[in-house]
């Protein structure tokens, strides 16, 4: 390993980021709504775990027709979410306790309703170049628009494009038709993006997250996809990574924490968004390993989750990016994703093992953990027993469309109950108290019924809780450069559900073994046998691994 890359990764593999849903987290006023001053209030909670970075998603003016990820002001403050005064609090706060801040940013898009797309309707030439318009036909009317640009598929639903009348354009779309995409092409747009970034630094914000920034860079020409929904016409584009070596010199971000979420990425490209000698970001998110349980990779059709095709991608993605120089962002779960240890645990027999197990895999692994809210406690997916109870403009338009392809109304629920990204916004238990210490108010979204014994301040009093096995892990991870920055290789142990690997540093070994299902299976001889953490009280028999059992040891 070189040692810029030695450096780069014993300054982020010692760290742990913490995610805030800011909506979902600590409501102050009662609204119903988390909020900024929520947020401070719950800093020495977040301290005494370990955290050292707080990602907080959008909190900026937004319509909140994607929940905050459709931007109208990347410079203010959404009135539900407070003030400016109360950002410039939280982030004085964070930085007493040694903690940065890491802001969301919605590059890829903007809503329809911020200025520069309403003075591109308007006409505004300047303005109509800050997004992907492509002409209609002349004779194309409100009724009869022809044929849209390209047959490419939103994220959402439906086609990529929507029809303006008034200027007889299409606008394209990845997400919801309210959230327009920016035309990165312009380098005016490249400098607004970056002088963003600059006000936020003069705030003191020290992190960024930027959202599916891998779709910035389009092709040069429109061209339809017969093969799938699009994607591969617009991931990883023909000049993203120059844009973002632009952005990230142009903002002043260079050496500060940043990561990138990858929509349909490749190792090649993490490798180059994430190699410290490219100056683009600090690390990526990548989601493959999310889509074992996707029935012929469609995420509304279920289907078991493969833990044999799991750890293969966990071996690739970790093996492959340690051998470019590259660094993984190491994640379960976020504000898009079903509570991991529902979706990949037995948390009716087994909750304990299950969310401990979990997180065992992966915070020992290569790259900078993050914790998403809640799951620190093993809070697990919604209780809904209706499509009326979700918000998610997701999850509410795919239980339409999968009872338009054929579906019952309760098997689209069953769907949705599964994938819906309400699953992991649900509000953070604080307490066994009416409405889990979330909010003095009507919660946004109602609460799991389990928040009586699954919550912060039980566990905080139970040096056994899941809470307590994470920060177990924390304190691992702080005080063994092995775990920070030693090498990874991956273990057969001749098991389908075992997933297996050691760390190595010099002539130091830890070999991380974890069993993904309810019977015994075999395990690896690591030799001293020395625990370094395991999810089972008792030490068994080390050469089996028991129920959703997880342990490391020096070997």
């Amino acid at each position: 390993m070189r040692q810029e890359e030695m450096q780069h990764a014993r300054e982020l593999g010692s760290k742990v980021v913490y995610q805030i849903y800011i909506r979902s987290f600590c409501d102050s006023n009662g609204d119903g709504f988390g909020d900024l001053r929520g947020i401070t209030s719950k800093l020495d909670y977040l301290a005494e775990l370990g955290v050292d970075c707080v990602w907080i998603t959008p909190f900026f003016p937004s319509p909140q027709n994607d929940n905050g990820y459709d931007v109208s002001d990347y410079r203010a403050i959404e009135p539900i979410f407070g003030t400016m005064d109360d950002f410039e609090e939280l982030s004085r706060e964070a930085e007493k306790r040694g903690m940065s801040l890491m802001l969301d940013m919605v590059f890829n898009h903007t809503s329809t309703e911020h200025e520069w797309f309403q003075r591109a309707l308007a006409g505004d030439p300047k303005y109509l170049a800050y997004y992907k318009f492509v002409d209609a036909a002349p004779d194309a009317t409100a009724e009869n628009p022809g044929e849209p640009p390209t047959n490419w598929e939103s994220k959402f639903g439906g086609n990529a494009w929507a029809y303006v009348p008034s200027l007889n354009k299409w606008y394209l779309h990845l997400f919801d038709v309210t959230q327009a995409d920016l035309d990165w092409d312009n380098p005016e747009v490249r400098a607004e993006l970056a002088g963003v970034l600059r006000f936020w630094r003069g705030k003191g914000v020290r992190a960024f997250r930027f959202d599916v920034v891998n779709l910035i860079s389009k092709p040069a020409t429109w061209e339809n996809d017969y093969e799938g929904d699009g994607r591969r016409f617009y991931s990883d584009g023909p000049h993203i990574h120059e844009y973002l070596q632009e952005l990230v010199r142009e903002g002043g971000i260079d050496g500060l924490m940043t990561v990138g979420e990858m929509s349909s990425t490749s190792v090649e490209n993490c490798i180059g968004y994430s190699n410290p000698e490219r100056h683009e970001l600090g690390m990526t998110f990548s989601f493959h390993h999310l889509k074992v349980d996707y029935l012929n990779g469609n995420k509304w059709a279920l289907q078991e989750p493969d833990i044999a095709q799991l750890r293969d991608l966990f071996a690739t993605w970790q093996e492959q990016m340690a051998e470019g120089g590259g660094w993984n962002a190491l994640f379960w779960s976020n504000h898009d994703q079903p509570r991991p240890n529902s979706r990949f645990g037995d948390t009716e027999r087994y909750w304990y093992e299950s969310s401990t197990l979990l997180a065992t895999c992966t915070h020992l692994m290569r790259g900078t953990p993050y914790i998403y809210q809640g799951e620190e406690l093993g809070q697990t997916i919604t209780d809904f027993t209706s499509i009326e109870q979700y918000r998610d403009v997701e999850s509410v338009n795919y239980y339409r469309i999968l009872q338009e392809g054929g579906l019952s109304p309760e098997e689209a629920f069953e769907v949705v109950h599964a994938r819906s990204r309400d699953d992991g916004r649900t509000p953070m238990a604080w307490n066994g108290r009416p409405n889990a210490g979330f909010t003095t108010g009507e919660p946004w979204l109602a609460l799991v019924g389990n928040y009586d014994t699954v919550n912060a301040e039980a566990e905080a009093a139970d040096p056994h809780s899941v809470r307590s096995y994470f920060k177990e892990l924390i304190r691992i991870r702080k005080e063994n450069p092995i775990i920070q920055c030693g090498d990874i290789h991956f273990l057969d142990v001749g098991s389908d559900v075992v997933i297996a690997y050691e760390r190595t540093l010099e002539d130091k070994r830890v070999v991380v073994q974890c069993n993904f299902s309810g019977v015994e299976q075999p395990a690896v001889a690591s030799g001293v046998e020395a625990v370094l953490i395991g999810n089972y009280a008792e030490r068994g028999d080390a050469m089996t691994l028991r129920p959703w059992e997880a342990r490391a040891t020096w070997a």
